[in-house]
């Protein structure tokens, strides 16, 4: 049995009506469509490889001691391994999460190794949050904001992660 998806029409949302009512609105709909489907052409790759550059950044910054801003937030954070070990391991990890996902090669597991990295990055909330908090829960310290950008970083790993079998956007017409 052939495996046939019917795409139900597209529901024109309100900004979409308000759209249509503009004397250019044919013009617009064209540009629209061509601005569409360049980002669903391009956009997962870049997101991918800015991702990449990223992780491969951080990284190579934690190589170089007094160099990454979150050096001291790590070794805060993770006082129970030896800081001149763990710094240079997580660096590594880091730049390997990089070179993954700038090369698009082995996803499954650079993003297994994103995802593995990522509850760490967190552990400032829990161990160290006079580091993170100007305010509980709304004020952020800058170590505090750099923490909740995570989730766009983990959000678009979720993205990224739906291609792996294949998945990718497709823009409508």
């Amino acid at each position: 049995m052939e495996n046939q998806s019917i795409v139900p029409p597209r529901v024109l949302s309100l900004e979409d009506r308000l759209l249509q009512k503009l004397p250019f609105a044919a013009r617009l709909d064209q540009i629209d469509q061509r601005v569409t489907g360049w980002m669903a052409r391009y956009g997962l790759t870049m997101m991918r490889v800015a991702l990449g550059i990223i992780f491969f950044w951080f990284g190579a910054l934690k190589l170089v001691p007094g160099l990454s801003p979150a050096e001291d937030l790590v070794r805060n954070t993770i006082f129970f391994i030896d800081p001149d070990l763990f710094q240079p391991v997580l660096a590594l990890w880091e730049m390997a999460i990089g070179i993954g996902l700038i090369t698009g090669q082995f996803m499954r597991l650079t993003l297994l190794l994103l995802f593995l990295q990522m509850p760490g990055t967190a552990l400032p909330i829990v161990v160290t949050p006079e580091a993170v908090f100007t305010y509980f829960p709304f004020g952020l310290t800058i170590e505090g904001q750099y923490i909740v950008k995570n989730l766009a970083l983990i959000t678009a790993a979720i993205v990224l992660g739906s291609t792996v079998r294949g998945g990718r956007i497709v823009a409508q017409a």
